[in-house]
């Protein structure tokens, strides 16, 4: 497997193959080329024998000086469980460590019980909320009325 930093023309690969990789669920639109285009030094794709695998849009805060965020992960379902994820996630916290931002921020919608195993699986907390789904603490309306989300947060070490 190879990490690469993200280019532009990957949009046109990954964004057919997004809804499928969601079960039909309906995640295009939350990708749009912006994403693509203009952070790419944060941003990372994950080959297998040169086909792309795997994806994460991560950027700087531009309001927390100490923090990056995660936007958007996806692996293909046929290439899961071989650390894929967990290699695009490493390859952030190590270009937020260079950057020294300590804090890495992402959120998820509530439904999405594998993202929320995911995630604290990897170290995140999930944040205090002001109600809880399924005994997870949410942030209500979040994304606009009735679009809960889990917050997560996680603390880097300068080695990790």
């Amino acid at each position: 497997m190879k990490i690469r930093l993200l280019k532009d023309e990957d949009h046109a690969y990954f964004l057919p193959l997004i809804n499928q990789w969601w079960g039909g669920r309906k995640m295009d639109h939350l990708l749009p080329r912006l994403f693509f285009t203009h952070f790419q030094s944060t941003s990372f794709v994950a080959e297998v024998e040169g086909k792309p695998v795997g994806f994460l849009i991560g950027f700087h805060s531009q309001t927390n000086k100490d923090e990056g965020y995660i936007h958007f992960v996806g692996v293909d379902p046929n290439y899961r469980q071989q650390r894929i994820g967990q290699s695009l996630y490493q390859a952030f916290f190590d270009k937020m460590n260079e950057a020294k931002r300590y804090k890495v921020t992402c959120i998820t919608s509530p439904v999405n019980q594998g993202s929320i195993a995911y995630h604290t699986k990897m170290g995140f907390m999930i944040q205090p909320g002001d109600k809880e789904v399924n005994g997870v603490p949410v942030t209500a309306d979040y994304d606009g009325p009735g679009q809960d989300r889990v917050k997560f947060e996680k603390r880097l070490t300068s080695n990790e």
